[in-house]
């Protein structure tokens, strides 16, 4: 049986990844590309939206897939907690329907955030620098949120981390009481680093992006989990199992 999918956002680099990946893997059929010119009206008659817009735009796209029955797939950076929540109550009593926002499709990259949460509980000191190429338009990243909140999770009885100084500009943005730090760098494509310190010590978990195609088991995996999804599901790790338990990967969205 084949999933027919339209895909908004499909002139862009995520877009045209992946177009091109469901255009090489059996049981799915793009039949629509969306682009900035096309009205969502041109997604309907497809099963699957793959939402690869901006933050600005998602929440949009999504509301109009969801109110026609379509399962949608979000690997559209930006959403905020609030939104998430706000999703979950609208879809509560669907069963026609369903969300899964995908912060980072690259399987290492969800390893790394695991890993951050499980150290989160032994450190106080804990910091994140993310870099993206430049024409990234949101900071701090998806990535780098979801493995702020998860690493607040995982500390939820320890409390906040320790980070002075966080009035000033330069001591980066409090998620979850995390300072997320931005760089949007020519040569960069994306990276990641969360800095634990201890007494004597410093642990380093670093993912670097090296190519997209990283990303494209992470994107076979999430459209499968997306055919029959209900609900909002949040996070490449809620769909993965990494052999850790929920309270080190986070709790089920």
């Amino acid at each position: 049986m084949t999933t027919r999918v339209a895909i908004i956002g499909a002139t862009g680099k995520m877009g045209r990844l992946v177009s091109d990946l469901i255009d090489r893997t059996e049981g799915y059929e793009v039949v629509a590309r969306l682009d900035s010119r096309s009205e969502l009206s041109e997604m309907l008659g497809t099963e699957i939206a793959v939402d690869l817009t901006r933050a600005d735009v998602s929440r949009t796209v999504v509301d109009f897939a969801t109110e026609h029955g379509l399962r949608v797939l979000v690997g559209t950076s930006g959403w905020s907690q609030e939104g998430i929540d706000a999703l979950r109550r609208r879809l509560a009593d669907r069963d026609d329907t369903g969300v899964i926002i995908i912060p980072n499709f690259s399987i290492g990259s969800v390893l790394a955030t695991a890993f951050s949460a499980l150290a989160a509980r032994f450190y106080d000191s804990i910091e994140i620098v993310e870099g993206h190429q430049p024409g990234k338009v949101d900071s701090p990243s998806g990535t780098a949120v979801r493995t702020a909140e998860l690493i607040g999770r995982a500390r939820a009885e320890l409390g906040p981390v320790s980070a002075p100084h966080t009035d000033q500009r330069a001591r980066g943005q409090q998620v979850s009481s995390v300072p997320v730090h931005s760089l949007r760098l020519a040569g960069l494509l994306a990276r990641q680093d969360v800095i634990l310190g201890g007494t004597g010590e410093t642990l380093t978990i670093s993912h670097n992006t090296l190519s997209p195609s990283a990303y494209e088991s992470g994107i076979l995996l999430a459209l499968a989990a997306t055919r029959t999804a209900t609900g909002v599901t949040v996070g490449l790790d809620q769909i993965v199992d990494l052999g850790f338990g929920s309270d080190i990967a986070g709790a089920s969205e």
